[in-house]
């Protein structure tokens, strides 16, 4: 799956290992309504193409999920500023 790394020269992989932590500094950094975001970019740094098949929970459950991240944020780091706005598109 990762042949592709064994063709690479150094300064190839470097260049590589940044693209790849910049990417992962951007979803890291993500804050506010960007957290509850799906984010396909990250999939697409990947060397295979594929659309791979999501599956979405129904409403309500999806919605639990969404309020138990929410409260694992509260425990994991009660001393988040709040950023109160509304999401609008």
């Amino acid at each position: 799956m990762d042949a592709d790394l064994d063709t690479m020269s150094r300064n190839e992989l470097i260049t590589e290992a940044k693209r790849l932590r910049d990417a992962i500094r951007k979803h890291r950094d993500a804050t506010g309504h960007d957290l509850c975001w799906h984010h396909p970019q990250l999939w697409e740094m990947l060397p295979e193409k594929l659309n791979p098949d999501i599956a979405v929970p129904p409403w309500p459950k999806f919605l639990r999920g969404c309020v138990r991240y929410r409260e694992s944020l509260d425990r994991q780091k009660p001393d988040a500023p709040v950023l109160d706005e509304e999401f609008e598109t």
